[in-house]
């Protein structure tokens, strides 16, 4: 079973910055990719973020150029670094991670809420 540990996340005005971080507990090379999803209210849960193995990175389209997904693997964490904030943004963070002998791991999620 893979822990997932997030971090972060609040409350923030519009166009304002927040940053995750997710720790897993085993090393994040091992994982095919880790990811960021988040979930509205009343929305399905939907893929924010995502860093490959091989360092690659893809995001939502609503988010690109706002949101950098980043690791540190000395640190062993991934980071989501949220700027311009909008209020759309608001919603429950969650980090994922994927490994083929395993599947899918979540973490507990975060709030992030923006607004005025």
């Amino acid at each position: 079973q893979v822990q997932l540990v997030q971090s972060g996340g609040g409350l923030v005005q519009p166009g304002g910055s927040l940053r995750l971080s997710c720790v897993p507990s085993g090393r994040i090379l091992s994982f095919n990719y880790i990811a960021w999803y988040r979930q509205a209210p009343g929305s399905q849960r939907e893929l924010v973020a995502r860093i490959l193995r091989d360092g690659g990175s893809n995001y939502a389209a609503s988010v690109e150029g706002r949101f950098t997904i980043s690791r540190d693997n000395a640190k062993n964490t991934v980071y989501l670094k949220m700027n311009s904030l909008k209020l759309e943004d608001t919603a429950v963070y969650y980090c994922n991670a994927y490994q083929g002998t395993v599947g899918d791991s979540w973490g507990q999620g975060t709030q992030v809420t923006v607004s005025s």
